[in-house]
């Protein structure tokens, strides 16, 4: 009744003021949603709502201190500049405020505040090809800032850094282990000025050292399981054909920055219970039926195959495959490769059929063009293991994937009696593809933090399996050149998230 009332005696009386249309104000508006992120460790990026009166806009700094006693730093930005990257010293609380400078001739706008803590400073730089040996590490900083010492772990190891080595920037430690985990950290005095982590290469040791001079296949034939055949860098491409490998053996490159370079497909047969294939160069040659990269050809009981490490690149069918009933892997991971051009000409690109694998692992990876007209995963259920209550897992994380089964096919052909699937950090695009149409395929996989760069059967519910979380991207990775196979990613969202081949995030 009260609401009516006021509402007639306003109808029928009228309103006859003049609607306000400028307010009479002697200071400008306050910068408001004023936003603080810290990028790349010690870097502020500052963004806020412009103002058209604004000429200019001051930013102030206090570190560690949050009522300005001390101004740290101090800044004019302008419209154009925004959002603003501002760099600052790492391990540090910074309250930072913004005002706004009238371009019409009123006072300063009041302070907008705002809080950003950063992280460890980070003034190393990456490694160059090479650097990194089995007994010996350079590590890179910016030229010419002030540092006094390395500490590596593990081993407590301290290289103190020479007045020449500072101008430099580059420092070489020696009297390291082969093969270990190494973390190094830059220190000024008792500042940390940066960070580094690396692996030492494999030392020739024990180890049987092939160069290109030698018979790859004749010394592959000649070793005992458990060899570590260690190829020196080179070209091995005259020597083509399929290696036979029935014992547990290793072939690696020598050098990770230097692959060797092969012209060779790999049999695996009764007796290579475990596999590895690291650091190689690895290219097909459909005139010499070198079509597939792996295969498994024989029955048996296998273990594992771990390829790591790798650039593999035109193949007429399969990456991995396995058509042999009885031929049973307990597990196949695939990670730090890149793979291109994997044509799945008679074959689908990680496919096994009558052959059974429990353990499927892809991850840190990078596929361009592979799949272009058939199935990313194919597992099936017609091997003698599918119906004895085991479980197919499959894992797909942290992978780059251009162009892959483009032709309206799936990434996870899966019909292992049970299965379970994960996919996440991946970064789909340009593909038709989407996860499966099949009802044995796992029914809820594990989807996180996928990006579907035009890529839209990915989470289209259309589907039978898509991706129903609210955890996807669908944005531009802003590729630095997908034609030529550099898929370094742009976008900053992708680029915090951790979408993707970590290589393409440096």
């Amino acid at each position: 009744m009260i609401t009516l009332f006021v509402t007639l005696t306003v109808y029928n009386c009228g309103y006859n003021e003049d609607v306000i249309e400028d307010l009479d104000v002697n200071r400008e508006f306050s910068p408001v949603a004023l936003t603080a992120r810290v990028r790349n460790q010690t870097t502020v990026e500052l963004n806020w709502t412009t103002d058209d009166h604004v000429d200019h806009y001051i930013v102030e700094f206090s570190a560690d201190d949050p009522n300005f006693n001390t101004i740290f730093k101090s800044q004019n930005v302008s419209t154009e500049e925004l959002p603003v990257q501002i760099r600052l010293e790492g391990e540090t609380v910074y309250t930072i405020r913004v005002k706004a400078v009238s371009g019409r001739g009123l006072q300063d706008s009041k302070w907008t505040l705002t809080e950003a803590t950063t992280l460890t400073e980070q003034i190393m730089l990456a490694p160059e090809a090479g650097d990194i040996e089995a007994l010996q590490a350079t590590l890179r900083w910016e030229a010419g800032l002030n540092v006094t010492h390395f500490i590596l772990q593990p081993g407590d190891i301290r290289y103190d850094i020479s007045s020449e080595e500072k101008i430099n920037g580059v420092a070489t430690i020696t009297g390291l282990t082969a093969e270990t985990d190494y973390s190094a950290t830059l220190y000024n005095n008792e500042k940390i000025r940066g960070t580094s982590t690396f692996t030492t290469g494999i030392d020739i040791g024990d180890n049987t050292l092939v160069t290109p001079e030698d018979d790859l296949f004749l010394m592959i034939e000649n070793a005992v399981p458990g060899d570590i055949l260690l190829l020196e860098q080179g070209d091995y491409t005259s020597q083509i054909g399929t290696i036979t490998l029935d014992k547990s053996i290793t072939i690696q490159g020598l050098r990770t920055d230097f692959k060797p370079q092969l012209k060779v497909s790999f049999s695996i047969v009764t007796g290579a219970s475990d596999v590895n294939l690291i650091d190689l160069d690895l290219t097909g040659d459909t005139a010499t039926e070198l079509t597939d990269v792996v295969r498994y050809t024989k029955d048996g009981n296998y273990n594992s195959l771990l390829v790591s490490g790798c650039i593999i690149h035109d193949y007429d069918r399969s990456f991995i495959a396995g058509n042999v009933t009885d031929a049973i892997v307990q597990s196949i991971t695939v990670e730090n490769c890149i793979v291109t051009n994997i044509l799945t000409s008679g074959g689908d690109f990680i496919d096994f059929r009558n052959s059974d694998v429990f353990n499927v692992s892809v991850r840190t990876s990078t596929f361009n063009n592979c799949a272009p007209g058939r199935d990313f995963f194919r597992l099936d259920d017609a091997g003698t293991s599918t119906q004895k209550g085991l479980v197919c897992n499959v894992l797909l994380e942290s992978c780059t994937l251009y162009a892959c089964s483009n032709t309206n096919d799936r990434i996870m052909y899966v019909r292992f009696q049970t299965n379970e699937i994960s996919a996440k950090n991946n970064l789909f695009a340009e593909t038709s593809a989407y996860y499966s149409n099949q009802s044995r395929t796992d029914a809820t996989p594990e989807f996180d933090n996928n990006n579907y760069f035009n890529a839209p059967s990915f989470y289209d519910v259309a589907q039978t399996i898509y991706d129903s979380t609210t955890f996807y991207t669908t944005l531009d990775p802003g590729f630095v050149n997908a034609a030529s196979g550099d898929f370094t990613v742009t976008n900053q969202t992708l680029l915090d998230n951790q979408v993707g081949d970590p290589r393409w995030r440096q």
